[in-house]
């Protein structure tokens, strides 16, 4: 029997059918061919995608490369097949790979443990920089993945929920840092929303708190009242229906957006729609993606839905985007939130 090119081998013949032939060989007494350790470990790299050109001459008995080749076959049984999961929305998984149909997101085979980065910020002459640092090195990060067409998603509410933005810095790659431009004109309290994507990591959303002093300066909580009125945006039309129509703290609440007219609703930054909602007093935060888009017979209007679960009691405020026609509309409706019983 001649030494065979594993690495054609195994992608031929399947390493459990491969593991089998050898073993018949050695049965039949024919371990002259120099069959050591090798053998195993040469079917396993194959077999892991990795080239193997030949198996090494040696000398091993016909009894230990039937245990090695035992062990083998054992191995290939129980080896999980691989599992592609969107970083983003884990609960997203797939035999192939592809992309996430909720974020858009790219799935990867395996996601690493997740480590909590720290953004560091600064106040510019015309708005903030920030910067992302390593939580184990201490190290600035420069090398990030693209999350939903972007580098970097910056959210920014005032503590009255009087302003809203959603924008995207730009990297300066001298300094490691973020810059956006922002008209925080107004004293007062803001909650930092940073949304990214290191490099080898997992995707952060990181909260701060940005304190703008001058004249009038407090810390009170806004107390938003219910408000789920139709809203009108640039140039589409949203209605919400809530599922339960009364939400309750800890479970899972639908939100359906019917947008019309329908026609040129199309994707915004990956997704068919970004959701932020929080907390009256910004305590809780939270970014979120479409989980299904719907049409109804005849094409009145585009449902999109959104699942959240309200950490708390209270009115909550949500924001909501959709594109339509090129153009990106922002609409916002008060979510009132019960405590179960």
């Amino acid at each position: 029997m001649q030494r065979p090119c594993l690495h054609k081998a195994v992608k031929a013949e399947g390493a459990e059918r491969l593991l089998a032939k050898v073993s018949a060989f050695c049965l039949a007494g024919n371990t002259r061919g120099g069959y050591t350790k090798t053998v195993f470990t040469s079917i396993q790299d194959c077999h892991a995608g990795r080239y193997a050109g030949f198996m090494v001459p040696g000398s091993i008995s016909r009894r230990e490369v039937l245990i090695l080749l035992t062990g083998a076959a054992s191995t290939f049984a129980q080896e999980p097949e691989p599992e592609f999961v969107c970083p983003m929305d884990k609960d997203v998984r797939s035999k192939v790979p592809g992309q996430c149909p909720r974020c858009g997101m790219k799935l990867v085979a395996g996601v690493p443990d997740a480590r909590e980065f720290r953004v560091s910020m600064r106040r510019t002459s015309d708005g903030l920089a920030l910067r992302v640092v390593d939580p184990d090195s201490g190290a600035t990060v420069r090398d990030f993945e693209l999350m939903h067409e972007r580098l970097f998603h910056l959210f920014v509410v005032s503590q009255d929920l009087a302003f809203f933005a959603h924008v995207h810095p730009e990297f300066d790659a001298a300094t490691g840092e973020f810059r956006v431009a922002l008209p925080l004109s107004k004293p007062g309290m803001y909650r930092i929303l940073s949304d990214f994507y290191p490099h080898g990591a997992t995707p952060q959303l990181v909260a701060g708190t940005l304190m703008m002093p001058g004249a009038g300066f407090s810390l009170g909580v806004a107390r938003p009242g219910a408000d789920l009125a139709p809203k009108r945006g640039e140039n589409v039309g949203v209605e919400l229906v809530l599922e339960p129509p009364r939400p309750l703290a800890g479970f899972k609440t639908m939100l359906f957006f019917r947008l019309s007219p329908s026609e040129g609703v199309e994707p915004y930054l990956g997704a068919m729609g970004h959701m932020l909602a929080a907390s009256a007093d910004l305590i809780d935060m939270m970014h979120l993606h479409p989980i299904y888009v719907t049409e109804p017979e005849g094409g009145a209007y585009r449902q999109i839905q959104f699942n959240v679960i309200f950490p708390r009691e209270g009115v909550h405020r949500v924001w909501v985007q959709f594109q339509r026609a090129g153009v990106v509309n922002t609409v916002a409706f008060n979510v009132p939130v019960e405590a179960l019983g």
